[in-house]
């Protein structure tokens, strides 16, 4: 991996109409460090109860995936504007396995997160771009983000390196998981030893048993 750095920290800027409910979707850039701990980062929310908990703490996504979507659409794809919390650089989040380990910052005094799962996105993320049904076009990439884990609360703020803690012994990654496992796959990901989510594990063990 070449040097991976944190492009921005984004917390709610304000609550917005929603699909069925207001909603939190629009983060933008905080300027200095952001205290993170294990319900993510300071300043940031949650409106819908099934969004947010310690498994989606907080939300990376990647520059290269946002300036794959850019292309296709032909505009900015700022940081915050997919709902994300960290917009990282160098790090191929897409490719990321369950359970893999991240330090933002300097190891021992930054942030290290764990991913848990893919982002499930919704109708507000269609309607916070104002493009009917994006957010199915959106999941098919496969280029959804990582849900993460506190492991180790901390401080992070732009500019802050990224670093690969552990890589566990499966193949699922974040696409994988997205766009279709194998059996083979799907079993080395429950062989694995990771306390997946229960979603992961259903999900898992659905293509685990296909023929």
């Amino acid at each position: 991996m070449d040097r991976a750095s944190v492009d921005a920290v984004c917390v709610m800027h304000e609550v917005i109409d929603g699909y069925y409910h207001p909603t939190a979707i629009d983060k933008r850039p905080v300027a200095g460090p952001v205290c993170v701990g294990e319900w993510g980062p300071e300043g940031d929310e949650h409106v819908d109860s099934a969004h947010g908990g310690v498994d989606a703490a907080v939300y990376v996504y990647a520059a290269e995936d946002a300036a794959y979507f850019g292309r296709m659409l032909e505009r900015d794809i700022p940081p915050g504007l997919f709902g994300d919390n960290v917009r990282t650089r160098g790090l191929d989040v897409t490719s990321s396995l369950i359970g893999e380990r991240w330090w933002l910052g300097e190891p021992g005094r930054g942030v290290l997160l764990e991913v848990r799962k893919p982002r499930t996105p919704c109708h507000n993320l269609s309607m916070r771009m104002g493009i009917d049904g994006f957010h199915v076009d959106f999941n098919r990439t496969g280029r959804v983000g990582a849900m993460c884990r506190v492991v180790e609360p901390g401080v992070i703020c732009a500019g802050d390196a990224i670093s690969v803690d552990h890589e566990p012994d499966h193949e699922v990654s974040i696409g994988v998981l997205v766009t279709g496992m194998t059996p083979a796959q799907a079993q080395g990901l429950l062989d694995s030893g990771i306390a997946l989510t229960s979603a992961v594990r259903a999900k898992a063990r659905r293509y685990a048993a296909r023929p």
